[in-house]
């Protein structure tokens, strides 16, 4: 059996697992008509809590209110943002004011992070802000977290030049980022069910977002060594089950995107 249950619905928030005192858990529609559609995700184990790629300003207030139903606060252990968009962590300052949260991304952003805390908070922190960002290698790292670990797997050019997905071994979900984003703006709770009419809502973002075949040839290589039982974007719909994951590896590994559609008389061709 996998260790995948169904996908069940709590509160308004999606529970994506809940075993043994692990869970993970999508809010997919905290922001309704305004921005982009985008999924948050809270991961718990035991007393331990995690968010990965909490979103900017207009998520805030929904979702901090969502995760005090569930923990406290103040006691999260990590973000994750698995790269730099503001829709990813541009709501930092607030998470780093009301939370002893460490912020886990790419050595190339890290660096970067700083510029989105106010005056207020770098004055608050000082030298204290760059401590609670760890900052992760091209090739990837383990974080401790609870009674096992989240994997940064790295994603580069896919579509950040420094680009993470997070891989619970628990769970055997991949949080994704961008990669299988889907845009729809209904039913983002629901998993894919048929592939082939899901594809007209991934392509045209993936050939524009992600930088070549190449890079997504890669990062199929390199994920098909991991268990996977759910692929979670952080856009649109998620993947369940290893047969739809699969679908979706060989879908991508295909696919003629970014530079591969380039040419003399202009920048991207459909």
């Amino acid at each position: 059996m996998g260790s995948i249950q169904s996908i069940t619905t709590q509160d308004g928030a999606k529970i994506l697992y809940n075993r043994n005192g692990h869970q993970c858990i999508a809010f997919t529609h905290l922001v309704e008509g305004r921005g982009i559609q985008a999924n948050q995700f809270l991961l718990i184990d035991e007393n331990h809590a995690a968010l990965i790629d909490p979103g900017g300003d207009l998520t805030y207030t929904p979702l901090s209110i969502e995760l005090s139903k569930r923990v406290n606060i103040s006691e999260l252990d990590y973000i994750f943002a698995s790269h730099q968009d503001p829709d990813i962590i541009a709501s930092l300052p607030r998470w780093m004011m009301h939370s002893k949260c460490h912020v886990v991304t790419s050595r190339l952003w890290s660096r970067f992070l700083p510029h989105l805390a106010s005056t207020f908070v770098t004055n608050k922190f000082g030298d204290d802000l760059d401590d609670r960002i760890i900052s992760v290698p091209d090739e990837g790292m383990s974080v401790s977290f609870g009674r096992s670990t989240i994997e940064a797997v790295p994603a580069h050019f896919l579509h950040s030049v420094g680009n993470f997905q997070f891989y619970d071994p628990v769970s055997k979900i991949l949080f994704t980022g961008d990669m299988g984003a889907s845009l729809i703006d209904d039913n983002a709770d629901l998993p894919v069910e048929d592939f082939d009419q899901h594809i007209p809502h991934m392509k045209s973002f993936h050939q524009r977002y992600m930088a070549s075949n190449k890079a997504c040839r890669i990062w199929v290589n390199r994920a098909r060594k991991l268990d996977i039982e759910m692929i979670a974007p952080q856009h649109g719909s998620p993947f369940v089950g290893k047969e739809m994951v699969a679908r979706f590896f060989d879908w991508i590994s295909q696919l003629r995107c970014g530079v591969d559609l380039m040419d003399e008389n202009g920048f991207y061709r459909a």
